[in-house]
């Protein structure tokens, strides 16, 4: 690494940053035992710094996991150079995990990213974040459906998310770009290629409104393993994630999935039993994995938009509340219950200073004690 590369890069980027994205480039080292590797050491630097017997000590790490590490942290370091370089050059973020612009619905998922490679405008933390996905030999039905499903997100400013594939997912991407909304396709290659290239111009236009966003460094072509990657990202970056047509082993089944997995909301869109293309949709509906999608307000119901993410009113006349004992975080959270009556955890998460793992934790103390109550809808109220 030159002089001269090193103080461009620590000139435009936080210190550490060479060393987080070096770290999940070394053979073997993802983004769960990556993120072990920080919780254990303290930071990315940290662990290209710690001596043999130190990396051995950490759970997990196995003699040829440590062989790896040792062995390629110098080459990862520069290729990690490079990649930061060229990252600035073609405006292009990199987003860490612990990076405020790291969606935040996507950071408490188990298996999230360690590094997000993003180039867009959009707040990948918007109060509202939809997914719509489907198949790519989507009918004149399932385009109809996804058309009037983003048309209905514009009076709520939502994000639309999806994958830039052929059919649904291309099609939510235009429909929301026809009507002014923001846009972020997940890509399962890096950013630099458009896959489809049929897709190219789509793209261009949604980093002016919306975005591209990858985990894959530059130089990853598509490949078929890293779809089912890419849809992880899909469903936990959204508040509910959309089918509109499916086969009967469509790929956005996996999505619909893992969001289910992730305790996130999932609808689907019914449709007619002669119909191949609905096959997947109904199927998730009969066993429960999702709920089914026929008009906008039930969207509105199921996430409490229509009530709970209105903006707050004027304090109620009501019993006074003493907060006397209570640690500022839990203050926080008791007084917008007061002033908002019952509120959805993103409200909550939005008006607080707490992260939404910080939220969570103080919620459930909360709850335990019998201070406050969890209704359906992920809405809380005060006992």
């Amino acid at each position: 690494m030159t002089q001269d590369s090193r103080h461009r890069i620590q000139d435009s980027n936080p210190s550490d940053l060479l060393f987080q994205v070096a770290l999940p480039i070394i053979p073997q080292v993802g983004g769960g035992t990556a993120r072990t590797l920080v919780k254990y050491f303290g930071s990315a630097e940290e662990v290209f710094t710690a001596l043999p017997e130190q990396l051995s000590a950490v759970p997990g790490i196995g003699k040829i996991l440590l062989k790896n590490i040792l062995e390629n942290k110098t080459a990862a370091l520069r290729e990690a150079e490079a990649t930061i370089l060229r990252a600035e050059a073609e405006q292009v973020q990199l987003l860490y995990f612990t990076n405020p612009a790291y969606p935040e619905r996507l950071r408490n998922v188990p298996d999230a990213p360690l590094l997000l490679y993003y180039k867009g405008t959009a707040d990948l933390n918007a109060l509202k974040v939809i997914s719509i996905v489907g198949t790519r030999q989507c009918t004149e039905y399932g385009r109809v459906v996804t058309e009037q499903i983003v048309q209905s997100l514009v009076q709520h400013e939502a994000l639309v998310v999806s994958g830039l594939a052929y059919g649904i997912d291309i099609l939510a991407h235009r429909a929301a770009l026809y009507a002014g909304l923001p846009t972020v396709g997940v890509m399962a290659n890096s950013l630099e290629t458009v896959y489809p290239t049929a897709h190219q111009r789509d793209a261009e236009r949604m980093v002016q409104n919306g975005g591209i966003l990858s985990e894959f460094p530059f130089g990853t072509k598509p490949d078929a393993p890293r779809f089912p990657s890419r849809n992880r990202i899909i469903a936990g970056m959204a508040d509910c994630t959309i089918v509109v047509e499916s086969t009967s082993k469509g790929g956005s089944l996996i999505s619909a999935d893992i969001a289910h997995s992730y305790d996130r909301e999932v609808m689907a869109v019914p449709g007619p039993i002669t119909s191949e293309t609905s096959q997947g949709c109904n199927q998730l509906i009969k066993s429960l994995k999702a709920v089914p999608y026929t008009k906008p307000k039930d969207l509105e119901e199921l996430l409490n938009w229509d009530k709970a993410l209105a903006p707050f009113a004027a304090p109620k006349a009501a019993r006074n509340l003493d907060l006397t004992g209570f640690p500022e975080d839990e203050q926080q959270v008791l007084r917008i219950l007061h002033q908002a009556g019952p509120t959805h955890i993103d409200v909550l998460n939005r008006n607080t200073s707490l992260t939404l793992g910080q939220l969570s934790s103080v919620l459930f103390t909360l709850e335990m004690s019998g201070f406050i109550k969890a209704m359906p809808g992920k809405l809380y109220a005060l006992l």
